[in-house]
């Protein structure tokens, strides 16, 4: 009898060991295809920062040609406006001499007369 229960107890033990290494299998495949999965999603984040950055690049490059571009409009906007008192004078000074030729006038034809 005793042997008879030893065939078993060892049928018994390797059955016991054969569920083990099939439960570990199974545990081992969950963990590989987590792994897996959790590898594709930390590519798709990098990939994704990666063109975050390329994107907040390019909106500073644009920032910096705006910049450019204010300040050109603002260095023209301060010549006009340096032109345009120049150009007051000038029409001031213009003013002037037709009102003292439009004097001189009167006196030629008082003169004249």
């Amino acid at each position: 009898a005793g042997c008879g229960q030893g065939k078993m107890a060892a049928g018994g033990a390797a059955d016991a060991q054969a569920r083990f290494g099939h439960s570990v299998k199974g545990l081992l495949t969950e963990k590989v295809t987590s792994c897996g999965t959790d590898v594709i999603a930390l590519t798709k984040q990098v990939l994704k920062g990666s063109r975050s950055a390329e994107l907040l690049g390019q909106a500073a490059r644009n920032m910096v040609m705006q910049e450019d571009a204010i300040l050109h409009s603002e260095d023209s906007l301060r010549k006009m406006a340096i032109i345009t008192t120049h150009l007051q004078y000038q029409q001031e000074a213009i003013q002037k001499n037709v009102e003292q030729s439009s004097n001189l006038q009167d006196q030629l034809s008082h003169l004249l007369k």
